[in-house]
């Protein structure tokens, strides 16, 4: 019996059905892969604009204290999120990224054989973080890519823990409007808790779109709204983001968080991030500007796409999502293929710069010419 099989059979079962996450594919990678040198990477829905000037400023005289392990409870950093968000800083539970707070959302609330509900298409990792904690996953039907609410109500049973909700939805960009988010979350029962993952919160432009944290975390609701710090403030590659939560399920929460999980320079780059209102607005306009691009020249290509409240953009290749994906890489351009989640034929594209979307919208359009 050689390493592998071994390894093998020692795993968790659990572990064994897992598929490993497919990131999307490094600019330095593809140079590597395919001998270019001029690559744009608009994959894994990034800021194209980077972080802001006041984070890169605070980690670089932060650094000389990287010796000195971090402040486990995130003070400062919760006291100003605490101040901007109007909760009590013990509402607030940090993660190394957003993954990590779905996972230990996960492990605080699922035994083993309780059911997780969540969408067809949608992030993977709650289907992740139930399979690694032995839970059930029920996975809802998505037509038209919308997530039906209705049919997640009627997935719930006496063995459902949680209920993952995107809103906006990724790889979709479509939007759960107010009156539909209330109308599921009020009636669901004592036993479920609701995440309502909003990572893209802060793009959205709908007047229609619920803010969790005051309609629903605030009127005492289980509901677990998560928020991040690497879609519009650009610090993915610090990794830190945070869910709100009443404060008895966040202590749950708490419970299985590890210490020390968010770095020093990691807390200091997020309050800096806080604080740079112009860089948020200016994301925010880049943003909204390179969507309207988007929608007028693949309206004149006559393609398909869904209209988005996020910073990316599924768009319909029309033919093998992998086949595209791989041309437009030859051509520099680095989407995600959407078969990963489900759709195949389509392509998840980030929201770039101007210079970066006219990239993409010229290598799009001669592979249609293909």
């Amino acid at each position: 019996m050689d390493s592998d099989q071994k390894a093998l059979r020692l795993a968790r079962s659990c572990v064994l059905e897992i598929k490993p996450y497919e990131p999307g594919k490094p600019i330095e990678e593809v140079k590597r892969e395919l001998g270019i040198s001029d690559v744009v990477k608009m994959a894994s829905n990034e800021n194209p604009l980077g972080p802001s000037p006041k984070a890169i400023e605070a980690v670089a005289r932060a650094v000389a204290q990287m010796h000195v392990y971090p402040d486990g409870s995130c003070y400062e950093l919760r006291k100003a999120l605490s101040a901007k968000l109007s909760v009590p800083g013990e509402w607030i539970v940090f993660g190394c990224g957003s993954d990590e707070t779905i996972r230990m959302i996960a492990e605080a609330f699922v035994e083993p054989g309780d059911e997780v509900v969540f969408g067809a298409h949608t992030f993977s990792q709650y289907e992740f973080v139930t399979r690694v904690t032995g839970g059930k996953c029920v996975s809802v039907p998505m037509p038209s890519a919308r997530l039906d609410l209705d049919a997640v109500k009627h997935a719930i049973t006496p063995r459902t823990k949680l209920v993952f909700v995107a809103n906006p939805n990724n790889p979709t960009g479509l939007m759960i409007s107010r009156s539909q988010l209330t109308g599921f979350i009020t009636t669901v029962p004592d036993h479920v808790v609701v995440v309502v993952d909003e990572a893209y919160f802060e793009y959205v432009e709908s007047a229609d779109y619920p803010d969790s944290i005051n309609e629903y975390v605030k009127s005492g609701l289980n509901v677990v709204a998560l928020r991040t710090f690497s879609k519009m403030y650009g610090l993915a590659g610090l990794r830190v983001g945070y869910g709100v939560a009443r404060p008895d399920l966040v202590a749950v929460i708490e419970r299985v968080r590890p210490p020390f999980n968010v770095t020093s320079l990691t807390q200091v780059a997020a309050l800096a991030a806080l604080e740079d209102t112009d860089h948020v607005r200016r994301s925010r306009e880049v943003n909204a500007a390179g969507k309207r691009l988007l929608y007028s020249r693949l309206d004149a290509m006559g393609a398909e796409y869904l209209p988005t409240e996020a910073n990316f953009l599924l768009v319909n290749a029309n033919r093998p999502s992998r086949e595209v994906s791989n041309q437009l890489l030859r051509m520099g351009v680095i989407v995600r293929p959407a078969d990963i989640f489900g759709l195949d034929g389509w392509l998840r594209v980030t929201i770039g710069t101007p210079e970066q979307n006219e990239r993409f919208l010229a290598a799009f359009a001669a592979c249609l010419a293909r």
